[in-house]
Parts: C-alpha cells; structure tokens; sequence
C-alpha cells in the first residue's frame, strides 16, 4: 500500500469529510434509477442539474417532491455501511474532526442517523446537506467551505466518499481523496488519489497521517516499509530488518574502501535525497564508486508516519538511481531536534591505482568547476525561504525553477568522467561555506596555492536574484552539485570535452601556483579580495528566521 499511495497521503491529516449516501450508509438504500424515471431526468446527467434545469416553476416543484420523496423512502430503510460506527468513533478518540458533505437534503441525512444505533449527528464535527452549500459536489468549492468551516487547510482534509462526484470535488479542492468501492470494481473513470474496498481500511490511512510519540519509529510501520525495498546487492550479507541492528557487508574482493559521513541539517523538504547524495558526492571524488548507506533519521516530537514514510521513500528511490545499498540504519522520534536531521555515513569502494588523492596537484595544474556554484544552496532557499523570496519580488515561477535546482545537486556523472581522464590530479565537492570556503580546503588538502580568476566564476542569474533579495553571497552558500576539478594542462581539453558531452557545464576558474597554501584571487587581471566565511550563508538565513 506504501509505494501506491505514499505520494498521495497527507503528510498531516486534521479532518476527515465523508460522502453520506453509499459511504456511511449501506449502498443501493436509495433508487436512483426510479428517481431519474420520476422526474425524466436523462442518462449520465446530475440530478440537481437536471431539475435546476427545468424551466417551468410547477414542473420543479414537483421533480423536487419527487426527489424528496425518494431520498425519504431510502433514508427510512438505510442501514450503517460496515465499520462506519466503529470508524467515526475511532477518528473522533484520535483528534480527527470528522464531517459529511451531501448531496442528499439535511432531512433525509437526519431520519438515516435515526437508524443508526452509536451515531448521531452530535457526533459529527459540521454536516453539510444540500440546502447548506451554494455550489454542491462535483463543484470544489463545496470542499473548501467545508475546510474553512472546520479550519482546517485543504492539505489536511481527507475526501471519502463512493461516487465519482465526491472523487472530483475533493480532487478540484485540492484534497487527498478517497474512494470506497464498497467491493466492487471502481468505475474506470475513478481517479481518486487511493482506493479502499470497506472503510475499516480508514484507520491505517489516518494512522499514517496522525502524529507519533517520542521514541524509535514504531516496528509494524518500519516493517511495511521494508517489506517493499528490494536489496539486490549480493556483497550485503545482513540486509536491513526489524531486530537487526547491523549490516554486514563482504569486502573480500574490493582494493581500497573509502568512508563517509555527514549530517543533513539544513533542508527539511527532500531532505532524504540531499542526504543521499551529499554523501555520494565526496565519495565520488575520490575516484570510489559510492556502494553501501547507513543512516540515522532524527525526527521532531508531533511528526506523523506519512512524512517519515515520505523520507524513506526519497532515500530508497535516490539510492536505486544511484545503484547504492541502503544497508541500515535508525528512525527515531525525539525532542531533542525541531526539525527532520538525517546523518548518513557511505562507503565506496575504488581500485588502489586509481584512487585520486589531492595531493597530487602540481603547480600549472588548472581548476575546473562545473555547473555553477551554489546549486544545492538555490534549491534549499526556494524550498525553505518561497514566502520572503515572493515578498522579495521573486517571481513564482522562477522560485519553481530554483526549486528544481535539487535535481542536479549530484556530480556523480561529472567525477566519474574525471576519474576516467589521464591528466585529472584531485576533485573537491562544493559544500558548506560555498564556493569561497571549498577552494581554501582544496588549497590545503593539496598543500598549493591556488589563482583564481574571479570574473570566470559562473553565477546562475537566479541565484544572483536570491542573493539580492536575502543580503547573502553566492560564493560562501552551500553548493553542493559543483565539483571542482583539478587537471594537468594536456587533458584540459579532453576533460572539459568529457564533461560537455555529458551535458554539464564546466568552466576554468583558477590555476595552481607555486606557492604556500592559500588563495590569490584576481578580478579582469586585477587584484581583488577574496570572501572568507565564519559560517555558510545559509545558516545565516535560518538563524534570523
């Protein structure tokens, strides 16, 4: 049910709104057929709007008696759907608000309550019956009067019902929605968002978007989650399992096996694919092949199983891509963080005559940074920041743009090219502190000085609007999804060949210098001041906000 529906569930579920007829109630209590007889109205068309229709005050006077007179014979011998007592009761004892929204009018709604024996309308939060809404279903804006009567948003309503108006009503609101089949097939023209067959099916659901209580993420749920992962990689000898506490990995056969770790702390939207691939990235600079992922997921007090389920999907669907294992880990609740933080730790693995080490660069050697900088940082500011980034004047659009900045935060392609070129000396992933801060450390690492031309360094001019609107350089802002690359000047054209190829651009910024560690930075052939960062500029932004 996860993989089906993961995308589709609120992350965060206040209420839910249910269709009556055929939803709470038993379907087939009313005879539809005999009503459309009655009152002529044709095959495939609404009922309401066939008597709106009617041009002759007499006429629809009496197709509304007659309408009338059916929803009361249904109601008079409507019977609860199964579970729906139990199910009411179960959402109210968590926290849900629960309502109904109708077609059908409040009277025939009222004398079916009657023949229920737990349930009343008492027990509902707002029932909405014909006569209450301007514009019922299939029009949404029946659903958004029922949200803003239950305050709630539209994200956190869940749309139930069994008829392909409830399906496009919640739908056109914005609403995850729900389809009861009651069964039976659903109709071909069903597009809900998930599809039960009785609506006991509801509690898992709403379990899912409810939130947890302090400590490890609950066994049953962590199991579910598992059971739909694949682990194919036969070097794994103890796949990830509930009572598992390790893994174990076979590394008889591998030369030189390169570790890492690092913490996500910044992002909390797609935090499971930064998480992925900030630490494959530095893998990947070594010349290694990123291989096998541990992680530990921390998640704040009042976190629901949906967004966590969200998390591990992003990390199981990223690592698939990448051909990586995710071989174990931690899932925790805890208050000791306000937001999601996942720390992950990677291995790779790498022939030892083709491990690439920094300091091998030699004076001459030219840097090489591809894409432009501050690409994960773009993303992360566009995900976190919409709100003052508009109020900035940042157009929607171009935030969406930003905001798809994360899907070239790797530079898996790129190092793999590189580690494939005779001439490459040494790569360095552009991460926390920017640009400005990964030069320095590439500086040291390799014990040289390095001259960079500051005119050559490529901006994107939607990173440059950011910059404007925040007060932050884009030189000390987080950058992951650049790679820096070190190359003897005779496989320059073949690396950058490489790489274009490939449809990533690269650009030559700075030459290694005979010199003491350290670097000179020049501006149209002028000297120019370097940028030096205490803290990433993005940690700034998080820390005012």
């Amino acid at each position: 049910m996860i993989s089906k529906s993961l995308a589709k569930l609120p992350l965060r579920l206040k209420a839910i709104l249910f269709d009556f007829d055929g939803t709470l109630t038993h379907p087939g209590a009313i005879d539809f057929i005999a009503m459309r007889a009655g009152i002529g109205c044709p095959s495939g068309m609404s009922i309401l709007d066939h008597i709106k229709g009617i041009g002759d005050a007499g006429r629809r006077a009496e197709a509304e008696a007659t309408v009338a007179r059916y929803e009361r014979l249904g109601a008079e011998r409507s019977r609860p759907n199964d579970g729906a007592e139990e199910l009411i009761r179960h959402l109210r004892d968590r926290g849900l608000k629960v309502a109904i929204l109708t077609r059908n009018s409040r009277e025939a709604v009222d004398r079916a309550l009657a023949n229920f024996d737990h349930l009343t309308a008492a027990d509902f939060d707002l029932i909405l019956a014909r006569e209450d809404v301007a514009f019922p279903k299939p029009d949404p804006e029946s659903v958004r009067e029922a949200a803003r009567r239950l305050n709630v948003e539209i994200s956190e309503l869940l749309m139930v019902g069994d008829f392909k108006y409830d399906i496009e009503a919640g739908a056109g609101a914005g609403a995850p929605t729900v389809f009861l089949s009651n069964g039976t097939p659903p109709p071909a023209d069903i597009a809900a968002d998930i599809t039960i067959e009785k609506l006991s099916e509801l509690k898992a659901i709403a379990r899912l978007s409810l939130p947890l209580s302090a400590g490890k993420f609950p066994n049953e749920l962590l199991g579910e989650f598992l059971r739909e992962v694949v682990f194919e990689d036969p070097s794994v000898i103890i796949n990830p399992g509930i009572g598992e506490d390790i893994a174990a990995v076979d590394v008889t056969n591998e030369s030189v096996l390169i570790l890492k770790s690092d913490p996500i702390t910044f992002a909390t939207d797609a935090i499971g694919h930064y998480a992925v691939l900030i630490n494959a990235n530095d893998i990947a600079t070594s010349g290694a092949t990123p291989r096998w992922l541990l992680t530990t997921l921390l998640f704040p007090c009042d976190t629901t199983p949906a967004q966590i389920y969200r998390v591990l999907a992003d990390l199981k669907s990223v690592c698939e891509k990448w051909s990586i294992t995710l071989c174990g880990g931690h899932t925790e609740i805890t208050d000791a963080v306000v937001r999601p933080i996942i720390s992950g730790t990677l291995a790779g693995t790498v022939d030892r005559a083709r491990l690439i080490e920094k300091r091998n660069i030699r004076p001459g050697d030219r840097v090489f940074i591809t894409k432009g900088v501050a690409v994960e940082g773009t993303s992360i500011i566009a995900r976190e920041f919409a709100i003052r980034l508009r109020a900035g004047g940042m157009s929607p659009a171009r935030i969406e743009a930003c905001r798809g900045f994360l899907n070239d935060i790797s530079i898996l392609t790129e190092a793999r090219i590189a580690a494939d070129t005779e001439g490459a000396t040494a790569m360095h992933d552009v991460t926390e502190g920017g640009l400005a801060t990964a030069l320095a450390e590439l500086s040291i690492a390799g014990g040289h000085g390095i001259r960079v031309d500051m005119e050559r360094i490529p901006i994107y001019p939607e990173t440059e609007e950011i910059g404007r609107i925040l007060g932050i350089d884009p030189l000390g802002l987080i950058g992951s999804g650049s790679l820096l690359i070190c190359c003897r000047s005779d496989g320059c054209r073949a690396l950058a060949a490489g790489v274009r190829a490939a449809g990533i651009e690269i650009t030559p910024i700075a030459e290694v210098m005979d010199a003491p560690p350290g670097i000179t930075a020049h501006r149209n052939g002028a000297p120019a001041q370097w940028p030096r960062f205490e803290v990433d500029e993005i940690a700034r932004l998080f820390q005012a906000d």
